[in-house]
């Protein structure tokens, strides 16, 4: 007698791969909406941003960690930490590898960690050929043969997150080893779990990360001061004053966030504060302020301070 199949899955699913493998992308396109900041810049993930893919008959909940990679500092090691273990929790892990890159040193670190997580926890693994629109069909053949000889996956699947290709084959797959469960997790009509707090610092990142220099990523953290009503405002025209600080490691950084005569933190303003607006539904004034934390990502006291 064949089993039945369950009338409804639900649980986790983790989206790992090194820097700028295409996760944030990834995960967007599988919620269908956005809930993790992107970037052309790698490592702008910093916290384990959950977006929540709701259907009849499932319920996926993606979590997108920042990029496996070895650690040159203490901020380093501490979001490698923050990767393991959101591992050991999830149901299955997508492992994203470009195809418009060859298989490197990065790939091979990331597939020995998820060999052992497998030997360990028995999770299973799907091989995602992320970008698969940038390559010809032979380039991308040639890719997934060396994925196959990295690990033995339960499965390989490419597809394209900006072109939408194959997304839906993704998340049913990522779906499939999913358990029973009495029914979704969260609300259905929940894309994230993740509070406004974090989401409007993470929008501040992305907007102040577009077009500045490759050292920039790993020196900047965004810390949001206060979020409040502001009063003697008509009920039906509300505005939040939100005020935010963004640190970086050196005065040069500083500059280059601030731009010549402003010009460049009020472009971040701008944009920042188009996707805070959208996200809590109401006008808002965004105050930033850039200040220089000397050296933070490599000084406990200083990541705890920026909530590493």
């Amino acid at each position: 007698m064949m089993s039945e199949q369950p009338s409804y899955t639900a649980g986790f699913a983790c989206i790992v791969g090194r820097p700028n493998a295409g996760k944030s992308t990834l995960t967007n396109a599988l919620v269908g909406a956005k809930v993790a900041i992107t970037s052309s810049k790698p490592q702008t993930t910093r916290h384990t941003i959950r977006g929540i893919r709701t259907t009849e008959h499932s319920q996926l909940i993606l979590v997108d960690t920042p990029g496996l990679h070895k650690p040159r500092t203490l901020l380093g090691e501490r979001l490698n930490d923050l990767v393991r273990e959101t591992l050991l929790t999830v149901d299955v892990v997508g492992f994203t590898l470009p195809s418009d890159q060859r298989v490197g040193p990065g790939d091979q670190f990331i597939a020995r960690e998820l060999v052992e997580l497998h030997r360990a926890k028995r999770t299973p693994v799907v091989a995602i050929a992320t970008k698969s629109d940038l390559v010809d069909k032979q380039r991308l053949a040639e890719h997934l043969i060396a994925i196959d000889q990295l690990g033995d996956w339960a499965a390989i699947i490419p597809c394209s997150a900006t072109k939408g290709d194959q997304v839906d084959e993704v998340a049913d797959l990522l779906t499939s080893y999913l358990p029973p469960a009495p029914g979704p997790l969260y609300p259905p009509e929940t894309i994230t779990d993740e509070p406004d707090i974090v989401m409007i610092a993470e929008l501040v990142r992305e907007a102040a990360l577009e077009g500045v220099r490759d050292e920039l990523p790993h020196s900047l953290a965004v810390v949001v001061d206060e979020v409040v009503a502001r009063e003697d405002r008509p009920d039906d025209k509300p505005m939040l004053d939100v005020r935010v600080h963004l640190f970086v490691e050196r005065p040069s950084q500083k500059a280059i966030i601030i731009g010549r005569g402003g010009s460049r933190l009020r472009e971040v303003g701008t944009t920042a504060r188009r996707g805070i607006e959208e996200l809590l539904g109401q006008r808002v004034y965004l105050d930033l302020h850039v200040k220089v934390a000397k050296d933070w990502q490599r000084d406990a006291k200083q990541l705890q301070r920026l909530g590493f």
